[in-house]
C-alpha cells in the first residue's frame, strides 16, 4: 500500500548526558554529596569490585549505591532524587541551547522540519526527571531501580551501558520509545518515523563510541565534545575523529555563536536539505503514478 502522506520530517538530536550536557558525573552534584561520599573514592571501588567479582560495571555501581544509601542510613526515595537534580551544572549555554536549535530548524525549513531531542544516558532516570531542562525532551533513557513499598531503592530494573545503549537508537529510529515492547520486529526503512540520517548523536567519549558508530553506519551524524582547556578530552576526541567515529568535535560550550553551534547548524542544515529533497520526492513520485 502506498503512503499518502510524508511522515519523515523529523530530526532526532541525541544526548549522552554525563560529561556532554553536565561537566561531571550526575552522582557527583546529587547523591554521593548527599551521602558524604567522596566521589573518587566511590569510583575507585566501584571499579575494584567489578573487577574483584568479574561483575558487569553498571550493576556493581547500582549495588553499591544502595549500600551506601543503607550505610548512611537515608532514604532517598524518587521525590528525593528529583529535588537533588537541581544542583546539576551545565555547561555554559546549554540552558538555552534547545530553543536555539529549534529556532533554527523552523527558520531552515520554513516550518517543515520539526526537531526532537533525546538523552540516552548510564545515569539515573530518577535524578534525570528532576533536570532544569527536562522538558526540553522527547523521551529520557536511563538505568532505573525498582522501589518497593516504602519508596525505598532495592534493585535495577533497567541498567544502561555504553553498548546497550544502541538499543535506544534503534527505538527512536522505529518510534517504539516503550521499553516493553520489541523493536526485533522488521519494519520497512521507509515506515520508520526518524531514520537515522535524520539523527545527530552528540557525546563526549570513548563510552559513547557504540551509539557514534551505529550512527554513522546508518547514515547519521555524531558529534563529540571536550572539556575546554582539557588536554586529555581533546586527544579522546582526536582519537574519534582519526577513526571516523565522529562528523566534528568542539569544546563542550553551547553558547550562541561558538564552535560547537556552527558545527552541529550544519550538520542540521544537510538533514533539513535532505528532508526537503525527500518530501519533494515522495510529492512528485505521487504525483506521477496517480
Amino acid at each position: 500500500m502506498t503512503r499518502q502522506i510524508f511522515k519523515q520530517n523529523t530530526i532526532a538530536l541525541v544526548y549522552d548526558f554525563d560529561g556532554t550536557l553536565s561537566p561531571q558525573p550526575m552522582q557527583e552534584y546529587t547523591v554521593l554529596p548527599e551521602l558524604g561520599e567522596d566521589s573518587s573514592q566511590f569510583w575507585e571501588e566501584c571499579t575494584k569490585e567489578a573487577k574483584r567479582h568479574k561483575a558487569d560495571g553498571m550493576l556493581t555501581y547500582m549495588r553499591l549505591l544502595i549500600e551506601k544509601i543503607e550505610t548512611h542510613h537515608k532514604h532517598l526515595d524518587k521525590k528525593y532524587l528529583r529535588n537533588l537534580a537541581k544542583d546539576i551544572k551545565f555547561f555554559p549555554g546549554v540552558e538555552t541551547w534547545f530553543g536555539r536549535i529549534n529556532e533554527h530548524v523552523r527558520e531552515k525549513s520554513d516550518g517543515k522540519v520539526k526537531v526532537q531531542h533525546y538523552i540516552i544516558s548510564a545515569g539515573l532516570k530518577e535524578i534525570l526527571d528532576g533536570i532544569k531542562i527536562r522538558k526540553y525532551f522527547k523521551e529520557m533513557f536511563a538505568s532505573e531501580y525498582y522501589f518497593d513499598h516504602h519508596d525505598a531503592a532495592k534493585f535495577p530494573t533497567i541498567v544502561i551501558n555504553d553498548t546497550s545503549k544502541t538499543q535506544y537508537l534503534f527505538r527512536i529510529n522505529k518510534g517504539i520509545t516503550d521499553i516493553n515492547k520489541s523493536i526485533n520486529g522488521y519494519m520497512p526503512e521507509n515506515e520508520r518515523p526518524i531514520p537515522f540520517s535524520n539523527m545527530i548523536y552528540i557525546g563526549d567519549g570513548l563510552t559513547d563510541v557504540p551509539c557514534m558508530t551505529v550512527t554513522k553506519n546508518n547514515g547519521g551524524h555524531a558529534v563529540a565534545v571536550h572539556k575546554p582547556n582539557s588536554s586529555n578530552s581533546v586527544t579522546v576526541c582526536r582519537e574519534l575523529a582519526h577513526g571516523n567515529r565522529i562528523d566534528y568535535f568542539a569544546p563542550a560550550n553551547y553558547e550562541k555563536g561558538k564552535k560547537l553551534e556552527k558545527r552541529v547548524k550544519l550538520l542540521l542544515d544537510v538533514i533539513v536539505s535532505n528532508i526537503l529533497f525527500e518530501k519533494e520526492k515522495f510529492s512528485f513520485q505521487r504525483e506521477v503514478s496517480g
